[in-house]
């Protein structure tokens, strides 16, 4: 239940508290949430994982080079998607993708297990390739021929700066509880509450 007098100021305060509560109640990935760019006026979704929620905004990785980099690029404005369904909590974020500072993105990714930073460096995410078993090769070839796990140039992290944050919570009337939080033309968050 979101209850107005009990409302933090800041959004990503209650986004903390939520997602906390999300992972604590075991639900399954609670970290995935779908990503949407637009390129030439055409939307597109994908999920992703969310590695961190900061007071700035909210990180995941990827490789610069695949469809959601390149959409990126063209148009930051991008929007996520939290859906939590045991919870009966949807959040809602628009905003805008930065890339984060590459000293980060190091650190990151030399955190990944050794495959997955193989197959960071090994994929030409999102293009057509002959087979599977082409990118598997090129994968054992570059464990064994190659001393260099370092983050390519093309991979690392993006931060999406929120200028909108929605929280929604289900209530069995159908009643729901929709809170909104926008920032103002003086940068402040305001929030108002929407009908369901």
């Amino acid at each position: 239940m979101l209850e107005d007098a009990g409302l933090p100021a800041d959004p990503l305060e209650l986004f903390a508290q939520w997602y906390n509560q999300a992972e604590n109640a075991g639900i399954y990935d609670a970290n995935a949430m779908v990503l949407s760019t637009i390129v030439d006026n055409a939307p597109s979704s994908r999920v992703v994982l969310l590695k961190e929620a900061t007071y700035k905004g909210f990180v995941f990785f990827t490789n610069y080079q695949s469809a959601k980099g390149l959409a990126i690029a063209q148009n930051p404005l991008v929007a996520l998607n939290f859906y939590w369904r045991e919870a009966e909590k949807q959040v809602r974020i628009e905003g805008r993708a930065e890339k984060i500072p590459e000293d980060e993105s190091d650190a990151y990714f030399n955190s990944r297990p050794l495959q997955s930073r193989i197959s960071a460096i090994v994929s030409p995410q999102s293009k057509s390739i002959s087979s599977r078993d082409d990118l598997v090769m090129a994968a054992e070839k570059h464990a064994k021929e190659s001393g260099n796990i370092n983050r390519p140039a093309h991979w690392g992290g993006y931060c999406v700066v929120p200028h909108m944050i929605e929280f929604w919570q289900g209530r069995p009337d159908r009643l729901h509880d929709r809170i909104r939080y926008s920032v103002s033309a003086d940068k402040n968050w305001v929030l108002g509450r929407l009908a369901p």
